[in-house]
């Protein structure tokens, strides 16, 4: 074994690391080196061949981690849905802004949006998820979650304005009237 990881220890690594952050490369580093001692009957015996046998593992290895970050993904942004963050903490004061008409403002135009698009600002701003994320969490591709993200910051935007503006009562010629 000791051979073999000598052999293919330090290329597998840095495979992983070139496709992942540096966390997961070597935590599937480990599923790697656990799967050839399970499966060390396996490895070729010619040098040659064991090294591309262990790229098979770690792609697999890779593939298994990633689709179980992608289904985490999705069952997190759908809790978020059923259940968003409390806005609250044990600060009174944090609690007292937090309690602004702002919030309120911005609350009420989330719940205006379709549902799609509130959930995508959601996994965009509160859990701070990358596009190449979203696309993973929503099972779309990048270049669609920019579009429909710039679509959704857009339609969240007029929200904003109708929801500030339709509780104001604003002066117009000398009269009064809610818009």
């Amino acid at each position: 074994m000791r051979a073999l990881v000598a052999l293919v220890g330090e290329p597998v690594r840095r495979y992983l690391h070139r496709r992942i952050d540096a966390a997961t490369a070597d935590d599937v580093y480990g599923d790697v080196l656990l799967v050839l001692w399970r499966r060390l009957d396996d490895v070729p015996d010619d040098p040659n061949h064991a090294l591309p046998w262990a790229i098979v593992v770690a792609r697999q290895c890779l593939a298994n981690t990633q689709r179980s970050e992608r289904r985490r993904t999705r069952l997190v942004g759908r809790i978020i849905a059923i259940d968003p963050p409390s806005l609250t903490t044990d600060d009174p004061a944090t609690n007292a802004a937090h309690a602004t008409d702002r919030d309120a403002t911005l609350r009420t135009a989330l719940a205006r949006l379709r549902r799609d698009d509130a959930e995508l600002l959601r996994l965009w701003a509160w859990e701070e998820l990358t596009p190449t994320q979203l696309a993973v969490a929503l099972g779309i591709t990048p270049n669609a979650v920019s579009i429909r993200l710039h679509r959704a910051k857009a339609r969240l935007k007029a929200e904003l304005k109708d929801v500030a503006s339709a509780g104001h009562v604003t002066a117009k010629e000398g009269s009064t009237h809610a818009r």
